[in-house]
């Protein structure tokens, strides 16, 4: 009992210093969360106030007419690449994800797993200057959504790829013992049981490669040019708009009407990727609740 009441002062003391370090930590996590919220909460206010301000019936009506007018170019011209990216980027990227969950335990899956990652690493510019010199001089096609298109594809496809592998992956090998066991083929077993089984995480990656798609504009300052005209139907040799050029090159003009202009696109763009952001999480949530 003496000695429990000799070392009460001590307890209270070291009680006293870690409820001390408790909050200093907790003050310093408050402040870190700050810093990171504050500025992309300063952004966010800062676009929608000055692109809900600018929205109109005109804005999507219209074209622009130089750096003034409307939208409907760039917002047609930004589903036009993005839905042409994905239409050839999604098959060979779920392609190469089955390879390699499926059978890329070679040396030819770790070259492409290696590969895959580099080209995740590289700058979306380099991409744009590599189609610039390869498709729109070298092919002759010009600015093109053709040019455009297959960039970013080129751009998204490893983010497919290692997406689709990892949700393969979660997929249990019993539930392909099960399907040899009943007779069923390999080729039945991939695409009628696995895929099936993954296809949350397969749609959650298509998703995120659909935002990185909408958000690009390095890449398609050297593919897709600019046209203060809706879309033709060409593949080549046709310009084409997008929003995040006038991003891009609206802000920099002297006048409000092209700042306008700009704080709308980017205002789209920031909506857009928010629903698809929006998208993947609820597909998360649903898969952790089945």
């Amino acid at each position: 009992m003496s000695v429990t009441v000799n070392n009460q002062p001590r307890f209270q003391a070291l009680a006293l210093r870690r409820a001390i370090i408790s909050h200093i930590g907790w003050i310093a996590c408050g402040l870190g969360l700050l810093l990171v919220i504050g500025p992309l909460l300063d952004i966010v206010g800062v676009v929608a106030f000055n692109g809900i301000s600018a929205f109109s019936l005109k804005l999507f009506t219209t074209t622009t007419n130089g750096t003034a007018g409307g939208l409907l170019n760039a917002i047609e011209g930004t589903l036009v690449i993005s839905a042409g990216g994905m239409l050839i980027a999604v098959p060979i990227g779920v392609g190469a994800g089955i390879y390699l969950a499926e059978y890329g335990s070679n040396k030819l899956g770790n070259t492409i797993r290696f590969l895959s990652d580099v080209l995740t690493g590289t700058p979306s510019i380099v991409l744009g200057y590599f189609s610039y010199i390869v498709f729109v001089t070298t092919l002759g096609w010009d600015f093109s959504v053709l040019a455009a298109a297959i960039t970013i594809a080129i751009l998204i496809v490893p983010y497919l790829a290692r997406i689709t592998e990892l949700a393969l992956r979660q997929v249990p090998n019993t539930m392909r013992e099960a399907g040899f066991a009943l007779g069923a083929s390999e080729p039945a077993v991939v695409f009628k049981i696995v895929l099936p089984g993954a296809i949350s995480g397969v749609v959650t990656g298509a998703l995120l490669a659909l935002a990185i798609s909408v958000g690009e504009t390095a890449p398609l300052i050297y593919t897709a040019g600019w046209s203060n005209y809706l879309w033709n139907g060409k593949l080549t040799n046709a310009p084409i708009g997008y929003l995040t050029y006038v991003i891009w090159t609206f802000i920099d003009q002297p006048d409000a009407r092209s700042h306008a202009l700009a704080f709308a696109a980017a205002f789209l763009v920031m909506l857009v990727v928010l629903a698809i952001n929006i998208g993947v999480r609820l597909i998360i949530r649903r898969t952790k609740l089945t």
